[in-house]
């Protein structure tokens, strides 16, 4: 993994977490348990702090910025999808943030909202609890269900899970140049997708 320290900080990472060889964090960076960082993602703690608590996601292509002098703070549970920036702001505990979504300065955003993919929340926005909020610039267009935040949850606990079998069968190989005749199925994802989707 790409870990560097900047001005004298370095980045403090839990051993149960999992970023990935081609993510990069640099600085005042500090990741709590469980989390999960995708390849490509960049958290950059150069100009201020990120923290990111346990058991958050960062996928891959996330970038994690802020202002100057600014803390970028992610809460437990935090679900940060593909390609979306974090530039700043707090997000709260167990939120979404949907693909390719921007998150500005000094957003404020309460514990389980849902942000729709490709949205741009602009700086100093607030967010209230349960908020789903969609569109450039994005709104409030109602309240997150138990039902939405319940499959929220189920999705986010696969990320979870995932650092540990990173850490225990991810390696870099060699690919192969024909699929193996007994090539076995990935039962073990599907079996773990059903039971979250069964809410087991």
């Amino acid at each position: 993994m790409a870990i560097f320290e900047f001005n004298g900080f370095r980045p403090v990472i839990k051993e149960s977490s999992f970023i990935h060889p081609n993510a990069t964090v640099t600085g005042n960076v500090i990741i709590g348990e469980n989390v999960y960082v995708g390849p490509g993602a960049a958290i950059r703690g150069d100009w201020g702090q990120i923290i990111i608590e346990d058991g958050c996601n960062v996928q891959e292509n996330c970038t994690i910025h802020m202002f100057p002098g600014t803390i970028t703070h992610l809460k437990k549970g935090a679900h940060i999808g593909h390609g979306a920036i974090i530039h700043g702001g707090t997000i709260g505990e167990n939120c979404l943030i949907g693909m390719n979504s921007v998150i500005m300065d000094d957003v404020i955003m309460e514990d389980e909202c849902i942000i729709g993919a490709l949205s741009f929340v602009p700086g100093k926005m607030h967010l209230p609890k349960r908020s789903l909020a969609v569109g450039n610039p994005a709104k409030i267009i109602k309240e997150v269900s138990d039902e939405m935040i319940a499959w929220k949850t189920k999705g986010t606990s696969l990320y979870q899970a995932l650092p540990k079998e990173c850490h225990d069968t991810l390696k870099e190989c060699e690919p192969l140049r024909e699929i193996e005749k007994d090539r076995p199925a990935q039962e073990s994802m599907y079996a773990t997708w059903n039971k979250v989707k069964d809410g087991k």
